[in-house]
């Protein structure tokens, strides 16, 4: 069972359990120290795939900024660079970043920011534009050294719990039940190793499985809370929520 962590106030390092992860709220950014420099995969928009990365940030931006116009990854990397963070790995959410989430278990740690307001059902989108953005963004640090392999099955286990968690949250579309959003980003974190796998049958799949779903559930039920289980009825401008 995981273990959730309370969202620390601004400008404060919060310290997780049994991993070197610290989590400063400095809005508009959440800074994520990894403790030292790690590999990270990841889809994120700024520095994607196997990279090697000290910090993973997630700048808050407005609904009314993302503007199809936009080149938001482009956008991003420059604010990054100017804060000194251009080799690290980001990802942006219009979700005001005091809801983020944190849980662990084991040797495992994750931080998330859950919105809600672009949900879908996989394998059925939407064919009208959701009013308000919102993403799910995850940074999961594992203290394990992992193969490549092992990343690999590491981020789909952080996928699979992410919906759980989603699923669970009961968000109905015309489209069926939720189960993410159309812009959700992960990025996994470790040192190189020789742990070979991180599948369901793993403690270590079990420990990501567990801290990933209590983080993902516990901002997926807050949301709910502000904005009811209808996100094409929510109000656009969650940002300020």
């Amino acid at each position: 069972m995981a273990q959730t962590v309370p969202a620390q106030g601004k400008g404060r390092a919060m310290a997780v359990e049994r991993t070197d992860l610290r989590v400063t709220l400095a809005p508009p950014w959440l800074v994520a120290d990894l403790g030292r420099v790690r590999r990270v995969l990841s889809f994120a928009p700024h520095r994607p795939g196997f990279r090697s990365a000290r910090h993973i940030l997630i700048r808050q931006v407005r609904d009314a900024d993302l503007t199809p116009k936009l080149d938001a990854m482009g956008w991003l990397g420059a604010e990054m660079a100017r804060i000194g963070h251009g080799g690290d790995v980001g990802m942006m959410t219009s979700r005001a970043l005091r809801h983020h989430r944190l849980a662990h278990a084991g040797p495992v740690a994750c931080l998330a920011t859950v919105g809600l307001g672009n949900a879908e059902r996989v394998g059925r989108r939407r064919m009208v534009q959701p009013r308000g953005h919102g993403t799910i963004n995850i940074a999961l640090l594992v203290e394990d050294g992992l193969t490549d392999a092992a990343m690999i099955e590491a981020l789909s286990i952080v996928a699979e719990a992410r919906t759980a968690a989603v699923i669970a949250a009961g968000i109905d579309l015309p489209t069926g039940r939720a189960t993410g959003t159309g812009t959700d980003c992960i990025a996994v974190a470790c040192d190189a190793g020789g742990v070979a796998f991180a599948g369901l049958h793993t403690a270590l799949g079990e420990a990501i499985g567990a801290a990933v779903h209590d983080a993902v559930l516990a901002g997926a039920l807050a949301w709910v809370a502000e904005h009811g289980a209808e996100p094409g009825l929510a109000v656009p401008g969650c940002a300020d929520s």
